[in-house]
C-alpha cells in the first residue's frame, strides 16, 4: 500500500466507525503506541473533518501486559499510557497497525481496563495478517492480507519513519 491507498482506507474505516456508532457521541480514541498513534490521529482528524467533532484521543502503551517480555524488561521499558478522559462508559476505539496472533489486541484490552469499564470496545487494524492464536478479531480491517509465518509486515507512517507505505518481507 501506498500513502494514498492507506488514507483511503482510513477514511473508509472512519466512515464505517460513524455509521456504526451512529455518529461518535460518548467515543474515545486509543491508539496503541508505536504505529498505531499515527494512525489513530488519522482516524480522529477524519472524524473532525466528516463530522465536526473534536473527540478525546489518547495512546495505550501496552508494555506491563505484553506476554513476550519478562518483568524485568516490563518494569525498566513501561512508558505511560495517555488516557484523555474517563472512559467508563463510553465506546473506546482501539487503533493498531497489524493484526498478527492476537497478543497485542489482548494486551491493549487489558491496558485499556486498568483504566475503567468502557460500555464497549471496537478494534481498528489497518491491517490484518491472519495466523491468530488468540480467538480474537478486528471490528474494522483496512486490508486483509494471508502470509506466510515467514513473512513480516511492515507499516511505515511519515510521522514515525519518513515515508508512509506498508511493505511485506519474507524473512527466510
Amino acid at each position: 500500500m501506498d500513502k494514498e491507498a492507506i488514507n483511503r482506507t482510513m477514511a473508509r474505516i472512519t466512515h464505517e466507525v460513524i455509521e456504526r456508532n451512529r455518529g461518535v457521541e460518548n467515543v474515545c480514541i486509543l491508539g496503541i503506541k508505536r504505529h498505531g498513534v499515527p494512525l489513530a490521529q488519522k482516524l480522529y482528524s477524519n472524524i473532525k473533518k466528516f463530522e465536526g467533532v473534536d473527540l478525546p484521543i489518547g495512546e495505550l502503551d501496552i508494555t506491563m501486559h505484553r506476554d513476550d517480555f519478562d518483568e524485568v524488561y516490563k518494569k525498566t521499558n513501561a512508558g505511560d499510557s495517555i488516557i484523555p478522559c474517563d472512559i467508563n462508559g463510553k465506546t473506546v476505539i482501539i487503533v493498531d497497525d497489524v493484526l498478527y496472533t492476537g497478543r497485542t489486541a489482548r494486551a491493549a484490552l487489558e491496558t485499556v481496563f486498568d483504566f475503567g469499564r468502557p460500555d464497549s470496545v471496537q478494534y481498528v487494524a489497518l491491517i490484518d495478517r491472519g495466523h491468530r492464536e488468540l480467538p480474537l478479531r478486528p471490528d474494522y480491517v483496512g486490508k486483509n492480507v494471508p502470509t506466510k509465518k515467514t513473512e513480516t509486515v511492515f507499516v511505515k507512517l511519515e510521522e514515525l519513519d519518513g515515508e508512509t507505505a506498508v511493505y511485506i518481507s519474507n524473512i527466510d
